[in-house]
């Protein structure tokens, strides 16, 4: 059979052929990622995952152990490396000061994330059995490996394997029974179970993994049928938002000098007539800016509040991204800045805000540790403010007038499952996520990012209002069906109405115990089998 042969070819690869298999198999995982969403192309990476395993020999066990989490590693940045190429794209809006260190996005972050998948298969390695019962094992192990990515060293769980089916709607549902890290959970056992029509099985046994995983498919896909509704969403009463887009570079035009400058295109943006139902701004309940909207501080700018003032019709209340000064700590001359969501008043007042709590590590702060080494080679954090953000205390709703309670999210804030709502409180009507991807210019990385927040909106199944300076910029109802939005790379305003939240979801009200109740399933399986 020709499968057996590429099977025994990955098997017995040794060297650097068995390293270059590893990371073209890694970097086949992005196919099935946001732009393209190829999703079928999930059984490349982890049918050769299993293969590759299955060729991690040696006499002891850790020396087992070491083959494979060695050959993990290669297969993690493959994967890390094909998926997150475009970072290096931060690092060219300043060119003359942080071209040189983009070797430290775009292959030292791979390198160090690829540690996680090199666990994964060391430990599955240790516990690996015959036959089908494989595939259960590396689907647990890189679940955990994954989990284990979101949550250390403040988490990073961008493109989680359950990624490669979310840019299907239908699957993408199972998300509001067990979250992302579920369906990561059957998204590695569903692509890898192939494997074992070229290993292992003889007969009709080796048919039973992938019948069982294209079962699984189909009841994931029936679910989703059966949870997202024939008709659309219905929409809040009174409630008439405009999202603005401007598109800014984010390149040295957008520094103080040309503060007036920007904030004339926000007003004129603004205030675009869009269709005979819609003059302009006097038409709209809610205008919202994306983040960080201004190179100035807007709370200790009158004259900007003044011209917003005068911009807003009575009771229409703009959302805006922006910096934000504290009081200084005792003991210090400068006060902290915060990267916050104000909410302004038709009479050009600040009424709420919202500081950002998950800061973006060597973006928007650098971490104590390594502050002083970076620092001394003459790199800094990216955003251009001394010493960076400070972290807002913690995750808190908002209050606006004219909506439901709003769950706030800035940036990437947006792709932490279970942290994107407030743990105090009643349940929010929304999730608000302002957002400036324009560091990452026309590349895949903002799609990658818009996927991910819709994730979110599933998970909850909580209406998402997202606006994103270069875009994409969007709203989309609590089933993940995007109700309008603008492209990526394109200047325009939004005009939309709020859908109202779906009804809450086993995600939001358990967590991660639908999680642990499908691994309780395949470890019982796993037992049976054994005995």
């Amino acid at each position: 059979m020709q499968l057996a042969r590429v099977a025994d070819a990955v098997i017995l690869a040794w060297g650097w052929r068995r390293r270059l298999m590893a990371v073209a198999a890694g970097a086949s995982g992005a196919l099935a990622l946001p732009p393209l969403d190829l999703w079928p192309l999930i059984v490349l990476p982890m049918t050769m995952a299993v293969w590759l395993i299955d060729g991690a020999v040696g006499e002891t066990a850790s020396r087992r152990f070491r083959a494979a989490a060695a050959v993990g590693w290669w297969w993690g940045f493959g994967f890390f490396v094909a998926g997150l190429w475009w970072l290096g794209a931060a690092f060219l809006v300043e060119a003359d000061k942080f071209a040189w260190a983009m070797p430290l996005g775009v292959v030292a972050l791979p390198a160090v994330l690829a540690v996680f998948p090199a666990l994964a298969f060391g430990l599955a390695r240790l516990a690996w059995p015959a036959g089908a019962r494989r595939i259960l094992v590396l689907a647990v192990a890189l679940t955990a490996s994954e989990f284990l990515r979101g949550h250390v060293f403040t988490g990073f769980p961008w493109n989680l394997y359950g990624m490669m089916l979310a840019g299907q709607l239908q699957l993408a549902q199972f998300v509001s029974l067990a979250g992302i890290y579920g369906l990561t959970l059957l998204a590695v056992a569903i692509g890898a179970a192939p494997a074992t029509l070229g290993t292992a099985e003889t007969g009709s046994r080796r048919w039973r993994a992938p019948l069982l995983a294209l079962l699984t498919l189909a009841a994931m896909a029936g679910y989703g049928v059966w949870r997202i509704p024939p008709t659309p969403a219905p929409l809040v009463a009174g409630v008439k938002l405009r999202l603005m887009q401007p598109n800014l570079p984010q390149d040295a035009k957008f520094s103080p000098r040309n503060g007036e400058a920007i904030l004339n295109q926000y007003l004129t943006l603004s205030d675009r007539a869009t269709s005979p139902t819609t003059l302009g701004v006097q038409d709209v309940t809610h205008l919202i800016w994306p983040e960080s909207a201004f190179p100035f501080l807007l709370g200790r700018t009158p004259p900007a509040l003044s011209r917003i003032a005068a911009l807003l019709p009575p009771q229409t209340t703009l959302i805006t991204g922006a910096a934000r000064a504290g009081e200084p700590l005792p003991g210090e001359a400068r006060p902290p800045i915060y990267n916050a969501i104000q909410v302004v008043d038709d009479e050009g007042a600040i009424v709420a805000s919202y500081d950002k709590v998950h800061l973006v590590p060597f973006g928007e702060y650098l971490p104590e540790i390594f502050a002083r080494l970076i620092r001394g080679v003459g790199l800094s954090e990216f955003v251009a403010i001394p010493g960076g953000f400070a972290a807002g205390p913690r995750h808190v709703g908002l209050s606006v007038r004219g909506l439901p309670p709003v769950a706030p999210l800035i940036c990437y804030e947006a792709i932490f499952p279970g942290e994107v709502v407030p743990r105090q409180g009643s349940r929010p009507g929304l999730m608000l996520n302002l957002t400036n991807d324009g560091w990452f210019g026309q590349t895949s990385g903002p799609y990658q990012h818009f996927a991910q927040a819709r994730m979110r909106a599933i998970e909850q199944g909580l209406p998402l209002v997202r606006v994103a300076n270069t875009g994409i910029s969007g709203v989309v109802d609590g089933h993940g069906r995007i109700i309008g939005s603008l492209p990526l790379g394109q200047q325009g305003v939004l005009d939309s109405g709020l859908p109202r939240p779906a009804a809450e979801t086993l995600y939001a009200r358990y967590g991660e115990l639908g999680l642990l109740a499908i691994l309780l399933i395949f470890s019982l399986f796993l037992r049976h089998r054994r005995n």
